[in-house]
């Protein structure tokens, strides 16, 4: 017979790597939020789901089993075989531990394979993360990037996090950029998923004395960012990036890839147009039309987005401890490891208040 494993017995298998959670919702399940780390090995698609949920409304709880059953039974070796594919010890879920999870833990028993079933599913899951990131301790002192839309944070972040170094990437975490064309091109994540990532990357960085992360507002895209991350980031070190306006525009058009996605492109302006002087507005959405990104950026970052950074600049009461002047993204990621190896000479870093 299967074995149900509490949420605290399953985190300590995962933090030693020592189990695979699959979770077998439908893939829509999965995309929408997870747990971190899991395989999608789902007991039913999406179109098998909805047919048995409709089943199960409209006609009876034992017409939707039966349905079920005969879709379980012509894929069953082939999911069976998928699974015990997995090597080392495995944890299946559902959505909070039911039918679909105890049926995949009992076939697999019967077929000695052994499984654990995790107690009240992912819904349980998304309890525990949510009673973390409000009670957690968490000692590391944040490392604040400052700069302009286009400075090169969130690059100069992400091969800080290549090269080891304890970073929090918000915007890699919401799929999201931060500003109005910040979903495009991207999956962004919901607050569900969000918040599991951060969990598990706060988790990751709390033994170091300091991580870097991204002066961000407090929403990111769809996501809003909880009360320990706001307060790390306002009692952070400061860094401000500055560079050149062109290497910026060339940094951001590089980024976007704008003429993979010119619609969208040009519908995200047309949120913020009504912003904008008239006559610029204009001129920015003739460029968007004719594809001559790189003037439009350059307008939009003049009239838009450095007014836009420097109010919120004013609000801050203290200025940036340390100001990076580079003529590149890479120069500034140089400097930026300078700093940070500085930083880190600092035992007291992660004691100031």
């Amino acid at each position: 017979m299967f074995q149900d494993i509490t949420l605290e017995n399953w985190r300590a298998l995962k933090d030693d790597g020592g189990i695979t959670t699959i979770d077998v919702r439908s893939p829509s399940e999965f995309r929408s939020a997870t747990i971190p780390g899991s395989l999608n090995i789902p007991l039913f698609d999406d179109d098998e789901r909805a047919e048995i949920g409709t089943l199960y409304k409209q006609v009876s709880v034992e017409a939707a089993k039966q349905r079920g059953l005969e879709i379980v039974s012509a894929k069953l070796p082939a999911f069976i075989r998928e699974i015990a594919g997995v090597p080392g010890k495995k944890a299946v879920f559902c959505w909070r531990g039911g039918m679909r999870s105890k049926t995949t833990a009992t076939v697999l028993s019967l077929m000695g394979i052994h499984a654990y079933r995790l107690n009240g599913g992912y819904r349980a899951y998304r309890q525990y993360v949510v009673g973390e990131l409000e009670t957690m301790e968490f000692a590391p002192r944040a490392v604040v990037l400052h700069g302009n839309t286009g400075s090169g944070k969130t690059e100069i972040l992400r091969r800080l996090k290549a090269e080891g170094r304890p970073v929090l990437d918000l915007e890699g975490m919401a799929g999201h950029r931060g500003s109005i064309f910040g979903e495009i091109g991207l999956h962004a994540s919901n607050q569900k998923m969000f918040d599991a990532l951060l969990l598990e990357e706060l988790r990751a960085t709390r033994g170091e004395p300091f991580f870097a992360v991204e002066a961000e507002s407090r929403r990111v895209g769809k996501v809003v960012l909880p009360e320990l991350v706001m307060r790390k980031k306002e009692a952070g070190v400061g860094i401000l990036i500055e560079l050149p306006l062109r290497e910026r525009v060339l940094h951001i058009v590089g980024d976007y890839k704008p003429w993979e996605n010119p619609e969208a492109c040009l519908t995200a302006f047309k949120r913020i147009k009504a912003r904008l002087h008239t006559p610029i507005a204009h001129e920015i959405q003739g460029c968007l039309e004719k594809e001559s990104y790189e003037k439009a950026v350059e307008l939009l970052l003049v009239h838009y987005y450095d007014p836009r950074y420097a109010h919120s600049a004013e609000q801050y009461e203290e200025a940036p401890r340390y100001v990076v002047r580079a003529g590149s993204v890479e120069e500034a990621y140089r400097e930026t490891e300078r700093i940070l190896d500085e930083l880190r000479e600092q035992p007291a870093l992660a004691d100031e208040h």
